[in-house]
């Protein structure tokens, strides 16, 4: 399948014609630029949840409160989504190796920066600086792929990038929970630094600098308006949680992050050369693997929350034992990411991505009705490896469409948008089903209060932590109390399986109703190809 953009609704976009002579046939190189790709993105997504495991540790050592914990985690992930779609576009207008270069040089210093810092005020900035640096690789990451393998390469490349790109997440919280075990926090900035430096040494040599011709102006507004509006709904999101829905900071991040994607839209609209041309999502395969996305990666980050609560409170797993409980779901999603488009190719995309919505349905449908206290482990597993198929099928797919629906010259913008889904999804994941998760448990566990003093009842009723910490002070009511809360989280995370099989459900039935479908790729790549043929034309003239 070729490329599949939409025409510009004022006139043909502009054609790269000589993009065809960036792409690496060496097979040798295609693999050095592979792996390093990989490894630059599995160091910014590894980084996303690896302080996670060291928030007792930075409490005591720093005295960071449960404020600055939060900004030491959200910090980069604020930064890594606000900024992803502009710089995509600097590195499609200016050179994507110096963008790749710079990003991971700064985040390496960034993170040797928050090894050494002793005190909350400079961990938080080296977050942020890092956040920054990510957001310069990991939209580049991809477009470096999609501008370097030929197109009968390109969708097995896409597939294993994808893979990183899901199991990154659990491969960091694998490597931080043993480090967070055995030595100290500020070893944890050890493997996204050599993570970073081994992708920088692979890239100086096999990546090209691919640009693309780019007319008129860049979009500075649409550039910054963007960073706020999705800057502003991540804070919002992740905070809401925490803080509560009607903080000021919480409201103060949603109204500036609405406020902003209304804005955003408006002025993309009437732009001749806009950052993101807001009418391609009328594409049904840009539309389709988006929507895809964000929800895949919404629920999936949202059992990425839950699972280690059930497995450490629940089981009595340590931090390390509790990750890897995570590590079938890479087994089984990474071989599948690197097949899943070559799959698509043959039966379609569509019918590739159905099947793995409603494995994934499947998969949170057997979460929410076997997983109990009792069954352990093994009561999770079976939906754990259902969900993980679905998840393999989705991702890389997924991705595929929606770099495929944007030209060459906009590579840059269909992986940051991506990345954006990516991110966007993870955060309105955690925040829901964290969400849903609390709230059950607190309707769960209200009974078992009864009776108990005001305080310790507060305790036990925040959630399963608060009941484990009261305990020492709960006497003969403590091993009751324990238990009724254990079955309250299993009772919270069974409402937040549900609420997931719902939300994945619409997209099902959104795939059936709007999916992209053969006709209309060929279709629109037989309107690429006249284009290209026209512009040939008149450049001939």
């Amino acid at each position: 399948m070729t490329s599949a953009a939409l025409p510009h609704p004022d006139g043909p976009a502009p054609v790269d014609h000589d993009h065809q002579h960036d792409l690496v046939t060496d097979p040798k190189r295609q693999r050095n630029i592979l792996i390093a790709m990989c490894l630059a993105l599995t160091a910014v997504v590894a980084s996303v949840s690896g302080l996670n495991v060291a928030q007792q540790d930075l409490a005591i050592e720093l005295g960071a409160s449960q404020t600055d914990l939060l900004w030491i985690i959200n910090g980069y992930t604020m930064a890594l989504a606000a900024l992803l779609l502009p710089i995509g576009a600097i590195g499609d207008r200016w050179g994507r190796k110096p963008i790749l270069v710079a990003g991971l040089a700064l985040f390496a210093g960034a993170n040797l920066l928050g090894s050494q810092a002793g005190g909350v005020e400079v961990l938080i900035a080296s977050r942020v600086l890092a956040g920054v640096a990510a957001a310069m690789i990991m939209p580049v990451t991809l477009s470096v792929i999609t501008s370097s393998f030929p197109p009968d390469e390109r969708a097995k490349a896409i597939g294993i990038w994808s893979g990183f790109a899901g199991a990154g997440g659990i491969i960091g919280l694998f490597v931080s929970s043993f480090i967070v075990d055995n030595l100290t926090w500020p070893w944890l900035f050890a493997l996204p630094i050599g993570l970073a430096v081994s992708a920088l040494v692979m890239t100086l040599p096999s990546v090209s600098n691919s640009t693309e011709h780019q007319v008129g102006r860049f979009d500075v507004v649409g550039s910054v308006v963007s960073a706020l509006a999705i800057g502003g709904l991540v804070l919002g999101i992740h905070e809401g949680p925490e803080k509560g829905w009607t903080d000021p900071l919480t409201v103060a991040g949603l109204v500036v992050g609405i406020v902003g994607l209304a804005l955003f839209v408006w002025w993309e609209l009437r732009q001749d050369q806009p950052l993101l041309d807001i009418r391609l999502f009328s594409h049904r395969g840009l539309a389709a693997g988006s929507v895809t996305l964000l929800v895949v990666f919404a629920v999936m980050f949202g059992v990425f929350l839950v699972l280690p609560q059930f497995t450490q409170a629940v089981l009595g797993y340590s931090a390390i034992k509790s990750a890897t409980a995570l590590l079938p779901m890479v087994f089984v999603m990474m071989p599948l990411s690197a097949i899943a488009p070559v799959l698509a190719q043959k039966v379609g995309t569509r019918n590739v991505l159905m099947a793995g919505v409603a494995l994934f349905v499947t998969g949170l449908v057997l979460l929410a009705v076997i997983v109990s206290a009792d069954g352990g482990y093994w009561s999770v597993l079976p939906g754990l490896l259902v969900l993980s198929v679905g998840i393999g099928l989705c991702m890389s797919p997924s991705t595929a469409v929606i770099t495929e629906s944007l030209p060459a010259a906009k590579q840059g913008v269909a992986s940051a948008l991506n990345d954006t889904v990516r991110e966007l999804g993870g955060a309105i994941g955690i925040a829901l089903l964290g969400s849903v998760v609390s709230s059950g448990y607190r309707s769960s566990i209200t009974s078992a209060t009864e009776g108990l003093p005001a305080d310790l009842a507060h305790r036990v009723e925040e959630g399963i932590g608060g009941a484990f910490s009261a305990a020492a002070d709960l006497g003969a009511d403590a091993p009751a109390v324990i238990a009724a809360a254990q079955d309250a989280l299993v009772d919270g995370w069974q409402v937040s399986m549900w609420v997931g099989a719902a939300l994945a459900s619409c997209v099902l039935v959104y795939l059936v109703v709007r999916g992209p479908r053969p006709s209309d790729l060929a279709a629109e790549d037989a309107l690429d190809a006249d284009l290209d043929e026209d512009e040939l034309a008149l450049d001939g003239v």
